[in-house]
């Protein structure tokens, strides 16, 4: 679908300052590639033979020992325990089918059963019980309730109902606000704001929802209310569950689920047991992917960021189903390389070089690839072994070849590294508008996208290759909102390495903006996207479920590592924190 520039610009921003032209919010035939990871901490020049001095960002080293990760192993991928599974499944089949002696028992234990991680297994399940609550029309249960008025508009629109905000109209005064009795009614706010992440472009009541939810229940957790209740807001406050990664919110939803007076001990039980399964499975992945690591050389770059395992984590993020193994391996070798070769043009590599690399990328020619130094030369065979290993597979498991398809991703994303590497080397400031037109390439998200479409459809067709070439908004947001959080959450410290400018600074130059007022209009635009996003999830496409869910769980990865600053340049404390959770420590049963 080829989209007009200006059209979807002017839906995608919020009313820009006067100075600020309106921005497309995709454009024309527009390439979007994979995460383009981050940069941190500072730049120093460092003496390379033969190329005088060259930039390093000092990364930090990976924290991971490889021996170790080569060596994970657990007792869970047994035949016993894939046994008891099936028995605790069919348990939790008979539940979702149940009567239930209301229907808000029935919403509450579809949302339990989703936030446990267990929606894979028990998908069609599910989906019925979701079709009929949908199909009931008879909604005077809801009456004035409002936990369960927004708990039945969040699951709906979750499961692809585009229902009608006009549901809360009876929660408002008549000037349209949401009346104040509401504020003491913690359960049922807390419900509103998760269900105002829902929302799309032009829903105002929803837009109200989420301003009035978040603003009384900050006020809620300064009261004295249940401290489980305050835990849960405070975990929706960090966090809205819409923008969750599902493994990262089963691991703490099992916890809480734990504690609950209503808890039901066979599905607590298959939910630590499918965890315990599906860690089992990322581990004997990382552990290959380890192995490949060591044996290609790569980790031996340090101008780059050594970050292999935070690539599987962004994988799993991506498509976290455990049969999706293959789509998890070989995803994680691209974006390992992709890592290094951001590293490469934004530090590393001098313009020439560069722009030599560039060339050979764009004739996918290696015949003269001597004229590059070793370090710059053994990257780009690591690019043309790993791309044609893959294409390999797709031939023998697909029956179809990929190639041409993929080394044209990594010609897209390395012009648009090469364009910013120019802007830095001639000192040139680009507007927001000009930024964005490259950077929502540079960021990386297409390659990664594209991946997770041929490397999961069970038949790959020309239709869908082209309808994803084209870039389609229910692409190109996930895209934006990575990097928007990268640019909130690394800014500082690639600016203080000496990397071209990125949305904050663009906004404050094009503005005359405080960095305050600038960052503030960045989040906005994260809250916008979303909404955009939300829509599209709606629409029909040529290609299956596992890659229409992979677009906005792209976003959601790159929410989860840019939170809280670079969770993938520096990944201390929370990045490293997930990985020991999904990979290390299983649940005891």
């Amino acid at each position: 679908m080829v989209m007009a520039v200006q059209g979807l610009f002017s839906s995608f921003l919020l009313a820009a300052p006067p100075r600020i032209p309106p921005l497309p919010f995709a454009r024309t035939g527009s390439k979007i590639c994979a995460t383009k990871p981050v940069q941190c901490i500072k730049t120093t020049d460092v003496p390379h033979q033969g190329s005088g001095s060259r930039r390093n960002a000092n990364y930090p080293p990976s924290f991971w020992d490889y021996n170790l990760i080569k060596s994970l192993s657990s007792d869970y991928n047994e035949e016993k325990y894939v046994k008891q599974v099936d028995e605790l499944k069919d348990d939790a089949k008979l539940l979702i089918h149940a009567d239930t002696e209301t229907p808000l028992a029935k919403l509450e234990l579809l949302d339990s059963v989703q936030r446990l991680g267990l929606k894979h297994l028990l998908k069609k399940d599910i989906k019925q019980a979701v079709d009929a609550i949908y199909n009931n029309s008879v909604d005077a249960w809801l009456s004035d309730d409002l936990h369960s008025t927004a708990l039945r508009f969040r699951i709906l629109r979750e499961h692809g109902y585009a229902v009608s905000p006009d549901v809360f109209l009876r929660f408002t005064n008549e000037e349209g606000n949401f009346k104040e009795n509401l504020c003491g009614d913690v359960k049922g706010l807390l419900s509103l704001y998760e269900a105002s992440f829902f929302g799309f472009k032009g829903e105002d009541i929803i837009d109200k929802a989420k301003a009035f939810s978040t603003t009384h229940l900050k006020n809620a957790v300064e009261r004295e209310i249940s401290p489980d209740m305050a835990r849960r807001v405070n975990h929706a406050l960090d966090m809205p569950l819409h923008w969750r990664l599902a493994r990262v919110e089963a691991r703490w939803y099992i916890d809480t689920y734990e504690h609950e007076h209503n808890m039901l001990p066979n599905l607590l039980k298959l939910a630590k047991l499918d965890y315990n399964i599906i860690q089992s499975v990322y581990q004997k992945e990382v552990s290959k992917l380890a192995s490949w690591w060591v044996d290609i050389g790569l980790q031996k770059m340090t101008f780059a960021r050594d970050r292999l395992v935070e690539h599987h984590f962004w994988c799993n993020g991506i498509v976290s189903d455990p049969e999706y193994s293959d789509f998890r391996i070989m995803t994680t070798k691209v974006i390992s390389l992709v890592t290094i070769i951001d590293d490469m043009y934004d530090v590393y590599g001098s313009l020439d070089e560069l722009e030599l690399f560039t060339d050979f990328v764009e004739r996918w020619d290696i015949t003269q690839i001597d004229k590059l130094p070793m370090n710059i030369k053994t990257v780009l065979l690591a690019m043309f072994n790993t791309t044609n290993e893959i294409g390999y597979w797709t031939m023998q498991e697909r029956d179809f070849n990929i190639l041409p398809y993929l080394t044209k991703q990594w010609v897209n994303l390395c012009k648009c590294y090469l364009k910013e590497a120019k802007w830095y080397h001639s000192g040139h400031k680009p507007t927001l508008l000009e930024y964005w037109e490259v950077a929502a390439v540079s960021i990386g998200v297409q390659i990664l996208l594209f991946c997770a479409y041929f490397l999961t459809a069970e038949k790959i067709n020309v239709e869908a290759l082209d309808y994803v070439d084209k870039v389609p908004s229910i692409m190109w947001c996930p895209s934006m909102i990575v990097r928007l959080t990268n640019d909130l959450g690394t800014s500082a410290a690639e600016m203080a390495r000496g990397d071209t400018l990125k949305s904050v600074q663009c906004y404050m130059n094009d503005t005359g903006a405080s960095e305050e007022v600038a960052r503030k209009y960045v989040e906005e635009m994260v809250h916008e996207t979303w909404k955009i996003l939300n829509k599209d999830l709606l629409e029909e496409y040529p290609f299956g479920e596992v890659f229409v869910a992979a677009n906005p769980d792209m976003a959601r990865a790159g929410q989860t590592f840019y939170q809280y600053g670079d969770g993938h340049g520096n990944p201390q404390h929370r990045t490293k924190d997930h990985l020991s959770a999904l990979l290390v420590e299983p649940f005891t049963l």
